[in-house]
């Protein structure tokens, strides 16, 4: 008799005291994780500058010319930035200098030193400073498969710590960096054992939550993330400077690995790899602390010995050798077609994200405001999931929110009046946030338990080629200044569109076997009707 875990979560409460304060642990995690995955775009900020002239610097020297510049500094930004007039004379004089002749600078002047700009003299290698971004993504494309090779063979546990842990020690290591080359080989190195502690934290929580409660729970989550990303732009705010900056935001993560005595492992986990022991003594202490008694047959379920099981369910002529989990899931082509489509949506979704997101901060007005409003606005989309999930299915509220961000994006640059333009970006955000809290709970639904990491960790990791060519997006203006906003909205269409070759997933079991999985579809008709 296989354990039903689902109909023991019923029994246990399914958002009970135990899972409210695991929940709650997993939050913090969550938290600093969003932190980690931003705090980049402070530390390595744009910072304004121009070329030195010794012939006319004050000492020492500051960022603003008091006059002299319009003889000594060509007119145009992106030429004065990086060039300066040939001087005829060791004089600062309009005389003094050759207006028709241009020279590249050999030094700059900083209107500030808060970020690594001014720091490791990146001036006019603006490639340098947004290769920091992209470098992260890449340690993101590498930690998805690392860590979910560990959560899924060494345990969720095991593998949060790790993530949550690594990033303090890495990052306070990087905060004393001395070169450009040291700082951007910490930052691929801080994204790869960290970048996990997200996917591991969200499948800790919900595979302990009951069915009725794991939209809420993934919406919470999510929120959770919008706050770090706010967070990080307060602190930003507070202290500028990137090396206190970074040291303040990494040293707390520290006292994650108290999380190895105080949070115990998934018991569905535990489960799937036979320590059926291990598993019974963790239910029996949520029954405890949630104030619940687990019925006779559930006791027996839990309890009964596993050689006993396997002899009463399993007829010997029906006992064959487990195959590789790998094996079965590349021989599977459901399950192989499903993550083809999974990985689509995540690409889709990264590069809107994040094409979204990349130039708030360069945005008319104060930039750790407009970083915060844009933050913001992705809360509201994650409670509109949280809702339209459970009423109307995972199918249908996930390719509404794709297709309304499509439409958005696609009618932006037809839009001359400026107010409106705004809102319909704004709208392609919150529909872009509405889909990604919630694929990350149907993508998990899709595959089994044994393989739901490793998957849900491909779909992730693939999806990151996304985010890494989203900073790139900005040069496509030159091309034609509506063309990121059309491929935005094309990629999004397209992804929606998808969702109706994939099952149903409201009110359906986990899976924990491939051939269950597989059934969905089967199930989720029993279940609701007709679905595609």
């Amino acid at each position: 008799m296989p354990v039903d875990l689902d109909a023991i979560l019923v029994e246990l409460g399914q958002f009970g005291p135990y899972q409210i304060k695991n929940f709650c642990l997993i939050l913090l995690t969550i938290l600093f994780s969003a932190v980690y995955n931003c705090q980049y775009v402070f530390a390595a900020g744009a910072v304004d500058y121009r070329c030195k002239v010794p012939e006319c610097e004050s000492s020492p020297p500051v960022f603003t010319t008091n006059g002299w510049g319009l003889w000594a500094l060509p007119d145009s930004d992106s030429v004065a930035r990086c060039n300066r007039f040939v001087p005829v004379a060791e004089e600062c004089a309009p005389e003094s200098f050759l207006v028709n002749q241009t020279k590249t600078c050999s030094s700059w002047v900083y209107e500030s030193h808060h970020t690594i700009v001014a720091e490791f003299d990146l001036a006019c290698e603006e490639w340098k400073r947004t290769l920091v971004g992209t470098i992260h993504s890449a340690g993101v494309f590498i930690a998805l498969a690392l860590t979910a090779t560990i959560s899924d063979n060494y345990g969720r546990r095991i593998a949060l710590v790790i993530t949550a842990v690594s990033p303090a020690i890495v990052g306070i290591v990087r905060a004393f960096s001395t070169s450009y080359p040291m700082y951007i080989s910490l930052e691929l190195l801080e994204a790869i054992v960290g970048a996990g502690v997200y996917s591991t934290g969200f499948i800790l929580a919900l595979e302990m939550v009951g069915a009725s409660h794991r939209v809420l729970c993934g919406n919470l989550i999510s929120s959770t993330f919008a706050l770090g990303q706010v967070t990080a732009a307060l602190v930003a705010w507070a202290v500028p400077d990137w090396s206190p900056y970074t040291l303040i935001i990494y040293t707390p993560s520290i006292l994650f690995l108290s999380y190895y005595w105080i949070i115990q492992e998934s018991v569905r986990w535990l489960l799937s790899k036979g320590r059926k022991q291990e598993a019974a003594e963790i239910i029996f202490k949520v029954a405890e602390m949630n104030k619940k008694k687990l019925s006779a047959e559930s006791v027996k379920m839990i309890t009964e010995d596993d050689a006993e099981m396997e002899k009463v369910s399993l007829p010997m002529e029906e006992k064959v050798e487990t195959k590789s989990m790998f094996l079965q899931v590349i021989k599977s082509r459901k399950i192989m077609f499903r993550l083809c489509v999974c990985s689509f949506w995540w690409i889709t979704l990264t590069f809107v994200y994040y094409g979204l997101s990349i130039n708030s901060v360069s945005l008319a007005g104060n930039s750790y405001v407009n970083y915060i409003l844009t933050s913001l606005v992705e809360i509201p989309g994650y409670f509109i999931s949280a809702v339209t999930l459970n009423r109307f299915g995972r199918k249908s509220s996930i390719m509404t929110a794709f297709l309304i961000c499509a439409v958005s994006l696609v009618a932006l640059p037809f839009v001359p009046i400026t107010w409106l333009q705004t809102t319909l970006n704004l709208l392609g955000k919150l529909s872009i946030s509405m889909a990604f809290s919630s694929i990350y709970i149907y993508t998990g639904e899709l595959f089994p338990t044994q393989a739901r990491h490793s998957l849900l960790g491909a779909c992730s990791m693939v999806g990151r080629i996304g985010s890494v060519i989203a900073p790139q997006t900005p040069l496509l203006a030159a091309y034609m200044e509506s063309l990121p906003y059309l491929i935005f909205g094309i990629m999004a269409g397209t992804a929606g569109l998808l969702m109706m070759l994939t099952p149903e997933t409201l009110n359906t079991k986990l899976p924990d076997t491939i051939e269950q999985a597989e059934n969905i579809k089967q199930e989720s008709k029993e279940h609701n009707g007709p679905t595609e």
